[in-house]
């Protein structure tokens, strides 16, 4: 079997976007790829990116919070920036690391009703997945899986 991808998911706080993306990645390709999130800093899990990723089907809930670090960044073949301010701070990569910038929107900065919030959690779940599904089909087409 090839060597599986190690593709990092990096956002501000690790609580949203980035839980989300290693999700739906476990979730479509994890015979593929070793996934991982983290966040510049860690914010904590948040329970609406829990329950609307329950509802697609995938569960989050044991995934951990977490602060990127350099084993991290040496381990990655990929990281994929999730909002603009992880971009910005992204620490420098390994020269044989590839970076992807997703400028996502942050659904925990919703406002409105419940209803509103929990709308714009969908949406982003949503977004979130159909990028996963391009890269996870991008990746397996170029390594031949």
């Amino acid at each position: 079997m090839a060597k599986q991808i190690s593709i990092l998911y990096l956002c501000t706080g690790n609580s949203c976007r980035s839980q989300m993306a290693e999700g739906w990645t476990r979730h479509l390709g994890s015979e593929l790829f070793d996934v991982y999130s983290a966040g510049i800093e860690a914010h904590g899990k948040n329970p609406r990116a829990i329950a609307v990723m329950a509802d697609a089907g995938i569960d989050i809930s044991g995934q951990e919070s977490t602060i990127v670090n350099n084993t991290m960044l040496e381990n990655a073949d990929i990281v994929v920036t999730v909002c603009g301010h992880a971009d910005e701070q992204c620490p420098v990569l390994p020269p044989a690391v590839k970076k992807v910038h997703w400028p996502l929107t942050d659904p925990a900065k919703a406002s409105g009703s419940e209803e509103d919030i929990m709308q714009a959690f969908r949406e982003t779940r949503d977004e979130v997945g159909r990028r996963v599904r391009d890269l996870v089909q991008r990746l397996s087409v170029e390594t031949g899986t």
